[in-house]
């Protein structure tokens, strides 16, 4: 009883670490210079432009942070804004066509 008693927990503990290193594999931080060069490339629409589009659906509101990231082959500016309200919200916008991917409260 004892032996399945440790498969089953070496076994959840792998589960743990697999989820771990699936969701490092799924998104990936750019840093400057690949953004840049995406940007030089046409690859990627300038962060100010969709920086503004987010900022025209919460008037007012501060960025917090923004960064570019990679998840499943698709470039998304990750955008967190602080609104009037008080109110931390999370944008995803797509870095090549400028589509609204998520907004939610954060």
């Amino acid at each position: 009883m004892k032996v399945f008693s440790l498969n089953r927990r070496a076994s959840s503990h792998m589960a743990l670490v697999l989820l771990a290193f699936c969701s490092v594999v799924m998104a990936r931080d750019l840093d400057q210079d690949e953004a840049l060069r995406l940007r030089q490339q046409g690859v990627i629409l300038p962060l100010e432009q969709l920086l503004q589009q987010a900022l025209d659906l919460y008037p007012g509101a501060k960025l917090l942070e923004a960064e570019l990231e990679e998840k499943h082959d698709v470039y998304i500016y990750e955008v967190e804004l602080l609104t009037t309200e008080g109110v931390v919200r999370e944008l995803d916008l797509d870095a090549i066509t400028g589509h609204l991917l998520k907004d939610k409260e954060d």
